[in-house]
């Protein structure tokens, strides 16, 4: 099966997110630039939020550029992906409406969690599909990156608390790990280029 309806669909629903995101930020109130200061949390989050859509974005495209077969499984995991990546924009909107407060910093790490496993599990299916000596496989290995996010984020959740400063720094440390682009694919398909 090919595998360019199921980027297209994933690019158009990645981009659907960001719109909605960005809809919900407000026109401040008045013209100078302390009319910003209550829409600060709200942009915060947008900001957070943009960073990691397109860090999945970026995972996702590699992913699939090393991807060389597409069966129901792998679009169903893909779909699974796309669900918790479509949550974001509520547990944005909630965290910066709420001033970052406790419950909605909270289910902002469970969907990020949620969205960590769920990535893992499309490469898993990715890999179950095209066998052990795959270009995912070579690429991804142990996986390690992911994994230290996914224990991060449980160790966040709870923090958001009793320490919800502790969560954010968590979730913004896990961005900027990802923000560190990942070349393994990249080199692993001029490998066999």
């Amino acid at each position: 099966m090919s595998k360019s309806r199921l980027e297209a669909f994933s690019d158009g629903v990645l981009a659907i997110i960001i719109t909605i995101m960005v809809l919900e930020l407000h026109v401040p109130h008045g013209a100078g630039i302390e009319a910003l200061r209550p829409t600060l949390p709200t942009l915060l989050s947008y900001l957070l939020s943009f960073v990691y859509i397109g860090i999945y974005w970026n995972n996702h495209h590699h992913l699939l550029h090393a991807t060389r077969k597409v069966r129901g499984s792998v679009l169903w995991a893909n779909l699974h992906l796309l669900f918790w990546l479509s949550l974001l924009p509520f547990a944005t909107g909630w965290m910066g409406a709420s001033g970052f407060a406790p419950d909605p910093t909270a289910v902002y790490g469970m969907i990020l969690i949620m969205s960590g496993i769920a990535y893992w599990i499309l490469v898993q299916r990715i890999i179950a599909s095209e066998g052990e000596d795959s270009l995912v496989r070579k690429a991804v290995g142990k996986d390690r990156k992911g994994a230290i996010s996914v224990v991060m984020y449980a160790i966040a959740i709870p923090c958001a608390f009793f320490a919800h400063w502790v969560a954010h720094s968590i979730y913004i440390l896990v961005a900027l790990m990802w923000l560190v682009p990942d070349r393994r694919i990249e080199r692993i398909l001029s490998a066999t280029e």
